[in-house]
């Protein structure tokens, strides 16, 4: 004899394990099923285990998303500092590493814990793991067949995140259901993930593995998916290419075929700006070799590296033409690099794309076609800038739904 749920979530990360815990405080009757062997895997490993809970200043800028205003109710009904107060009355400590990014002082496991205490306090049913096989609707109520028997719901909620990180259980499970709804869906793509290069595009920079340096890089343009952005971040030059906090922005959104720009003097702080100018037209500078000027504002090893490719090694700068001191100038102020591509979902650490907001409410997360049917999280077509956005998403999203159900 099966039972009556007033909602079935699918899916215990971070935003059906919240959804769940809020859902059943407010006296719904909810099941959380997923079929992993332990949730909450994605949270352990995030933010080097420490988990980047939120954001100081999460707000709708820092998301991605065909429809910009999409995520506005949501973050305004439950903005960080309301995921802060629950952090705290955990009893969880927690710092600010940088641009307002918040980790716990001890372990992520943390964060899961609360997560299932909240959940506790809401009297939720969670059962794992369990393999969802089908789901049906039929005059109102739903129908959720696992391999455990059948299930019966007014509501589905599907939270089973997206595709990265294949490792730890990810699947494309939400998008699925969508599909199978007639929803349309946003093609997925890795996002915040490295970048590779050629040997032949990235030149002798491969040689320079493990150093990082803060740069300003821009990618995309008006006319892409997602638009252009400009962020000031540290890169991090890999065998493979590039990664690093500046990298991992960037890579939301390029596009295939299309350059990044980098500008490596972009985050020295100065007053005034730095003038790339002033340094090349110095007086001091005429009889010093060109890698040593370059020296005075690189690691030695990129100066080197810059120097080389221009062929300057060796030369003082007196020697060095107007034409040349210009090719320097435009390789280190805007060096425009094609990517070959991704590093893929292994090393992606959110989706982009998902389950088109068109097809959403915003203010309720439920299919616009389908009474009954909720998608939250990372599913969504909805993807945040590094630093804890996606996670102010998962709990965002999950308020918003749990308050409809």
């Amino acid at each position: 004899m099966s039972k009556t749920w007033d909602a079935i979530i699918i899916g215990g990360g971070a935003a059906g394990l919240f959804c769940a815990g809020v859902a059943g405080q407010l006296g719904k009757k909810v099941l959380v099923l997923d079929h992993a062997q332990v949730l909450g895997e994605k949270i352990r490993i995030s933010g080097g285990g420490r988990c980047n809970f939120t954001n100081l200043h999460s707000s709708p800028a820092n998301f991605l998303s065909l429809n910009q205003h999409f995520v506005k109710s949501a973050l305004a009904r439950y903005p960080s500092s309301e995921f802060i107060k629950l952090v705290t009355a955990h009893r969880i400590l927690y710092h600010e590493k940088h641009q307002g990014q918040l980790f716990c002082d001890d372990s992520a496991k943390q964060i899961i814990d609360m997560l299932f205490s909240e959940c506790a306090k809401g009297k939720v049913t969670i059962r794992n793991p369990v393999i969802v096989e089908s789901i049906s609707q039929d005059k109102g109520m739903w129908s959720v067949v696992t391999n455990a028997g059948i299930e019966k719901t007014k509501a589905v909620v599907m939270a089973t995140g997206g595709l990265p990180v294949p490792a730890i259980g990810a699947t494309a499970y939400s998008l699925d259901i969508a599909k199978q709804f007639d929803l349309n869906v946003i093609d997925p793509r890795p996002a915040l993930v490295p970048l590779s290069f050629t040997a032949e595009t990235f030149g002798s920079l491969s040689e320079l593995a493990g150093l990082s340096v803060p740069v300003r890089i821009t990618s995309g343009s008006k006319g892409h998916r997602y638009g252009a952005c400009r962020f000031t971040e540290d890169v991090l030059l890999t065998h493979k290419g590039l990664s690093g906090p500046a990298v991992l922005q960037a890579s939301s959104y390029w596009e295939e075929g299309e350059p990044i720009h980098i500008d490596w003097l972009g985050a020295i702080e100065r007053p005034g700006g730095f003038d790339c100018d002033e340094l090349f037209n110095n007086e001091e500078n005429r009889l010093k070799l060109a890698e040593t000027i370059l020296a005075s504002v690189f690691p030695q090893r990129l100066a080197k590296a810059f120097a080389e490719q221009k062929g300057l090694m060796g030369r003082k700068w007196a020697e060095v033409s107007k034409k040349d001191r210009q090719a320097l100038k435009e390789l280190i102020t805007n060096w425009s690099v094609k990517p070959a591509g991704t590093l893929g979902w292994k090393k992606a650490e959110v989706m982009l794309g998902g389950v088109d907001t068109k097809e959403l409410d915003g203010q309720t997360m439920m299919s616009r076609k389908h009474a009954g049917l909720f998608f939250i999280g990372e599913c969504v077509d909805v993807t945040g800038h590094l630093g804890g956005h996606n996670f102010q998403w998962a709990w965002a999203s999950g308020f918003a739904c749990a308050q409809a159900l």
